[in-house]
């Protein structure tokens, strides 16, 4: 009996919307058109770096053109090549549409180690990059809006927004040619934490859902739910801190490149990450219990696995000995096709990645709307917003006043009531909105439809359909 293979991130994106267009009745010739990459560009270019020539290789797909721009991150890692950034560009199609995010879907990457070299070099590099890429019009704030990624981060993105603004001086929109950026840099608050708090407002939408916990076998709220992340970058630090501090869940296991560590009581998120940034990895924490091979952790008795790092962590060498019935995908693929067979047969409820860490398109998304509309969220109405509330908090204190000590209002409601909506709480507003609607809309297809029984599938079903709608708006 032949050994099941492993397919690749690229088969598993495709095996995946294989499985949900079957499902569907779409003209074969349009199921192609949305399934295949539309362009790959790929660039060679020279940087002089430590006296002598450096070559790095980079790309930038288009899936997606249904909607313009398109949308992507970039990653800077070893392992970018062109299927990984196809794949990963066809996620982002069907992501943007799952949350209408009027985008098509993009991604780049370049095959570079960034802890290789010094700031200045990164700098060198990456504006190079940029360059090549902005002048086809790879990176423009109406075709193509990059955003962070693996190895990337808001450094990163302002010295492209400040590449492209170099070269197209009289672009009066070109900050918003990528997102993610410094807010002195025309960033937007809450976009450096966006995929955690999407993480944590998407888990929340499950545990208001009935019929979803009843099919993974749980009850009760977040309080007190035991939970594993894998990987504790900007992604799952952020999830972690937030679904700890503000949900009440134990982060009983996080595990990183060294290694793991485990506490039954919970671990202190921001400790570890701190322990993290001064170390290198979590080797030698004092609290907790280090456990070298990290991959036996994802094996923990939990319930609830966030992996928040790479693709295919859990694959057909692990999927049956993963214990916890609830896995909400932080990262992009890291559950692979033949594991998700394995474990959706056990009854696993897995919260897919293109739904699961699209908080961070969603907050790239208001970042570009303010981006051209030369404005911060909340500046026209904040005080006019107060001034309301001011009136009807006068009138409750001279009522209150009139009543005496028959009525009062609570001792920080003043306070709470009359502070108007800056620009994070707006964007935390728009995001858990976003995030509540997207798992409505897949949760109806998936306790609907008889013929789906996972989220996954479901989460195809509705971004196929109205990327499909978008095309037939086209006439094509």
């Amino acid at each position: 009996m032949s050994t099941p293979t492993e397919p690749s991130f690229r088969e598993s994106v495709d095996m995946m919307f294989n499985r949900a267009v079957a499902l569907m009745d779409l003209p074969p010739g349009l199921e192609e058109k949305i399934r295949v990459c539309n362009a790959t560009y790929t660039v060679r270019f020279g940087v002089r770096l430590r006296g002598g020539m450096q070559t790095f290789t980079g790309y930038r797909s288009v899936h997606s053109e249904h909607m313009e721009p398109v949308k992507g991150g970039i990653r800077f890692s070893l392992g970018v090549n062109q299927d990984e950034v196809e794949a990963l560009a066809a996620l982002m199609t069907y992501k943007c549409s799952l949350v209408e995010a009027p985008f098509g879907g993009s991604k780049g990457g370049l095959c570079i180690d960034p802890r290789e070299y010094d700031d200045h070099e990164l700098e060198l590099i990456t504006r190079r990059f940029a360059y090549e890429l902005i002048k086809r019009d790879m990176i423009n704030p109406a075709q193509n809006v990059p955003a962070p990624d693996m190895g990337t981060g808001e450094r990163e993105m302002a010295w492209i927004a400040d590449q492209y603004k170099r070269m197209n001086t009289t672009d009066i929109n070109g900050v918003a040619c990528v997102t993610g950026k410094p807010t002195n840099a025309g960033g937007i608050q809450g976009r450096t934490e966006a995929t955690g708090r999407g993480v944590q407002y998407g888990l929340q939408e499950f545990f208001r859902d009935s019929r979803g916990l009843q099919k993974a076998g749980m009850t009760g709220t977040l309080d007190g739910k035991t939970v594993v992340v894998q990987g504790l970058g900007n992604v799952g630090y952020h999830a972690a801190k937030f679904l700890s501090e503000e949900d009440g869940c134990k982060i009983v296991g996080i595990i990183e490149r060294d290694g793991a560590l485990t506490d039954e009581n919970g671990l202190n998120v921001e400790a570890v990450r701190s322990w993290i940034a001064s170390h290198g990895g979590v080797r030698g924490y004092p609290d907790g219990t280090y456990v070298e091979d990290g991959a036996a952790v994802l094996e923990t008795d939990c319930d609830i696995l966030v992996p928040a790092a790479l693709e295919g962590v859990i694959n057909l060498s692990n999927a049956d000995r993963i214990k916890a019935p609830l896995i909400m995908e932080a990262a992009n693929g890291p559950v692979t096709a033949g594991a998700d067979n394995i474990l959706r047969e056990k009854g696993t409820v897995i919260i897919p990645d293109m739904y699961a860490n699209a908080g961070g398109v969603t907050v790239s998304y208001f970042e570009w709307v303010k981006n051209l509309s030369h404005i911060r969220f909340g500046r026209m109405q904040r005080r006019q917003e107060e001034a309301r509330h001011q009136l009807v908090v006068d009138e409750l204190e001279r009522l209150s006043h009139h009543l005496g000590d028959k009525w009062s209002m609570t001792p920080d409601f003043k306070e709470k009531y009359l502070r108007g909506a800056g620009e994070l709480e707006l964007v935390r507003s728009g995001l858990d909105d976003t995030m509540r609607a997207a798992y409505q809309a897949m949760a109806a297809v998936w306790h609907e439809r008889d013929d789906v029984d996972d989220l996954r599938t479901a989460a195809y079903l509705v971004a196929i359909e109205k990327v499909a709608a978008s095309y037939r708006a086209k006439g094509l």
